[in-house]
């Protein structure tokens, strides 16, 4: 232990060293332990508050008051003790030896799982890098495609105005000619058939603009399917989003009620009024009230991925509000417009009946909202009488429609009483 610690600590820098062979070989011999501090007298007692070994002239000098005894009586104690202290040590010994071959097989399964994984990872970028490698040549392709598509396109449209170009120089140029060299006679005769030759080459029709644009988009964050078994990204696009031609549709586009889910959808198109096809845009809308600026509906905008977006909102408070539809920061066809949120539905109080007479029984002051009358004294309506609507109704407020809103306001006291008697009956 001594070998252990530095030499230069001031605790074991005096210590005498002697290797456990040489030691082994003086208790072989038989040799006595002679004290270090009395070289002359052989160590035979010991000291049990200084827990060493001591001579007679030891014993005499600073250990006199000290417990001591022969070392042949104190070496059972102490032996069983360093027995039992060697036993934990081995079991230490053990456990550590398997702890470290635990470590060291740990470290070789490591390494193991990380080459397994460098190579699922080449293989995954071998695998990632060819799928992006195939998508760019399928992107290529199709911009190749669409390249030679609008180039034919215009081929064909200037070959047709070269065509019709060339035929109305022919047609000018013999034409004034004529006018020029030819006799009056040779006017008259040909008069009919160069101009119906000019009228019909002024009669046809062609586009004054190219028939293609170069309208060719790359969106890199296009979602692009599957490609080799990865989800790639980019696509080429044909179609430019126009917002003033993208509509708005649905029953609920100027009408809503309060409290209750209401909404439209949007199409969007493209510059020459075609569905656009795909999601995507950048589509935003307000829904503010017109009378109370600080009273504003959230609305909820849902991407179908084919260019339409579902716009829902509910609104809490009735009355006029303003509706912006933008897409990319434009307003789209028919933006800004109004929608009315009228109160929230309100249900009948009364029963859906065909006369008071029926419903109550007879009961002569049953009324009805009909406004229809009996003989003999009745308040309400009665079949083939006076004002009765000829048909089922209701007796709050004279509605012949069993699934519509009620007409009655919010009922007053005088007025709730008559219509629970009513109800009642």
């Amino acid at each position: 232990w001594c070998l252990l610690l530095p030499r230069r600590q001031k605790k074991t820098a005096s210590h005498a060293v002697t290797e456990l062979e040489n030691t082994k070989d003086c208790s072989q011999a038989g040799k006595p332990l002679l004290c270090p501090s009395h070289p002359t007298e052989e160590l035979q007692l010991f000291c049990e508050q200084c827990d060493q070994p001591v001579c007679r002239d030891c014993l005499l000098g600073r250990h006199r008051q000290h417990p001591c005894d022969f070392a042949g009586n104190v070496i059972h104690r102490h032996g069983d003790a360093l027995r039992e202290l060697l036993r934990s040590s081995q079991q230490h010994m053990d456990t550590l030896e398997d702890v470290l071959s635990q470590v060291e097989e740990m470290g070789s399964a490591i390494h193991s799982r990380a080459e397994a994984v460098a190579a699922e990872i080449c293989l995954f970028a071998r695998g990632y890098v060819k799928a992006i490698e195939e998508h760019r040549d399928r992107l290529l392709k199709q911009l190749e495609d669409l390249k030679v598509q609008k180039e034919n396109l215009l081929h064909l449209q200037k070959a047709q105005l070269q065509q019709l170009l060339l035929d109305m120089r022919t047609g000018v140029e013999f034409t004034e000619h004529l006018l020029m060299s030819g006799s009056d006679m040779e006017i008259l005769v040909t008069k009919g058939v160069v101009s119906s030759r000019l009228t019909k080459l002024n009669s046809v029709a062609y586009s004054t603009q190219p028939s293609v644009d170069d309208r060719i988009q790359f969106s890199p964050h296009e979602r692009a399917g599957q490609c080799c078994g990865y989800e790639v990204f980019g696509a080429v696009l044909n179609k430019v989003v126009d917002p003033a031609r993208c509509t708005l549709h649905g029953e609920d586009l100027h009408s809503a009620r309060q409290n209750q889910l209401s909404g439209f959808t949007l199409l969007c198109k493209d510059t020459t009024g075609e569905r656009m096809g795909r999601g995507g845009e950048a589509v935003r809308v307000t829904i503010t009230h017109k009378d109370k600026r600080d009273c504003a509906v959230k609305p909820t905008v849902c991407d179908n991925g084919d260019g339409t977006y579902c716009i829902s909102y509910i609104p809490e408070e009735p009355g006029l509000y303003a509706v912006c539809i933008y897409v990319k920061g434009q307003h789209v066809q028919g933006s800004p417009f109004t929608v009315m949120v009228k109160h929230k539905f309100r249900e009948h109080q009364g029963v859906f009946h065909c006369c008071t007479f029926c419903s109550s029984g007879g009961q002569k002051a049953a009324r009805c909202a009909c406004g229809g009358t009996m003989p003999g004294g009745y308040q309400g309506c009665g079949h083939g009488h006076k004002g009765h609507p000829g048909c089922h109704h209701w007796s709050c407020c004279g509605q012949v429609k069993e699934s519509s809103e009620c007409l009655c306001g919010p009922p007053s006291d005088t007025s709730q009483r008559g219509l629970l008697r009513t109800v009642a009956l």
